[in-house]
């Protein structure tokens, strides 16, 4: 599982002038835009920043967040940090300046890269669970799989750039709830992201039981946990508007020799068991290391419902590939990595 950095010491890479604005400013940050006021940074600045979904709490220097960002908790009162559009440009994330440590000794030692979330009290936001999807919990995710969770392209130049050129798959990114679903060793398990459920009917083994998932399993003979994404009707305010709850599935992890399906091995093992997968935009992209055009490629409608905004892309090369820089704080070393569509950001957090 990926551990997001949601505020740390960063390089202003570049500054831009916005049409139509005197006093605002394209800062580039990592692989990230972001709105800043015109004369207050420098290129090549150490800065702080803070990525989107950051629950930062109440202080001073942020009052200005009130009106547009405010929000309450369980962690209590303070500013969420999302996806905005100022002067038609899209802003992702919030840079601020050093200053805000509060600790000049502190402010000369650090360095490109350090984190300070903790320090800074910054935790990740996460909108209310969905009643339909409280239960009881039997115990942690197994060890035994990886957790489902994506990077964001944004944090991956290097990795992008290493490994351009490369086949890959790319499938739609669909906003809702994960689960995961296991046989090992003859026992059947239900998972939420982080949690191993116990079945008390919520949405997590309704499905299991609609789809017949365990009986489907067991039909292989094998340790095996497959991963989707429920969504529809109760989930994340169902922004695909669909009429039902629905998953689709876009992993296949063998547990005895710890690894991934490949692209071909992973659908034609949904085909044996009937089971959907998530929409194919394409099996034959060659990945490209520019991030301003992934996020192009993203923003698009979804394939699910053309009405509406796909929340982004998942890519993923057609044979595996590990990159240990993937399994130094981003992951366990997969290949593998999400686009969020900008527009759908702006839309869903209205």
């Amino acid at each position: 599982m990926s551990v997001r950095k949601l505020a740390s010491i960063q390089k202003i890479k570049s500054l831009s002038a916005i049409p139509n604005s005197d006093n605002l400013e394209l800062a580039q940050v990592l692989g990230w835009q972001t709105v800043v006021h015109k004369g207050e940074f420098k290129e090549g600045e150490l800065i702080i920043y803070f990525e989107v979904d950051s629950f930062i709490p109440v202080r001073p220097e942020l009052e200005f967040l009130r009106k547009s960002c405010l929000k309450k908790t369980d962690f209590g009162e303070g500013f969420r940090i999302k996806t905005i559009r100022l002067r038609g440009i899209v802003s992702q994330g919030l840079v601020m300046p050093l200053s805000i440590l509060n600790d000049k000794d502190y402010e000369s030692d650090v360095k490109e890269g350090d984190e300070v979330t903790e320090l800074l009290g910054v935790k990740q936001y996460q909108p209310p669970m969905p009643a339909c999807l409280k239960g009881l919990v039997k115990g942690s995710f197994p060890n035994f799989a990886p957790r489902s969770d994506e990077t964001r392209a944004q944090l991956l130049q290097d990795v992008l750039t290493r490994h351009k050129g490369i086949k890959c798959y790319v499938t739609e990114k669909i906003d809702g709830t994960s689960s995961s679903y296991f046989i090992k060793d003859g026992e059947f398990g239900v998972c939420s992201r982080n949690l191993e459920m116990l079945d008390n009917d919520n949405a997590y083994w309704k499905i299991a039981k609609e789809l017949e998932i365990e009986k489907k399993l067991r039909s292989l003979n094998k340790n095996i946990m497959l991963q989707g994404e429920i969504f529809g009707t109760g989930i994340q305010e169902n922004p695909l508007k669909l009429d039902k709850k629905k998953v689709l599935f876009f992993n296949a992890f063998d547990i005895d020799s710890y690894k991934y399906y490949d692209y071909l091995e992973f659908f034609a093992l949904m085909q044996q068991l009937g089971l959907e997968t998530v929409p194919i935009i394409t099996a034959n992209y060659t990945l490209i290391d520019d991030i301003n055009e992934l996020v192009k490629f993203a923003t698009a409608k979804s394939m699910i419902n053309p009405k509406v905004w796909r929340e982004g892309i998942v890519i993923r090369p057609i044979k595996e590939v590990m990159d240990m820089q993937l399994a130094q704080g981003f992951g366990n070393g997969r290949l593998s990595f999400k686009v969020i569509n900008p527009e759908y950001l702006i839309d869903v957090e209205q």
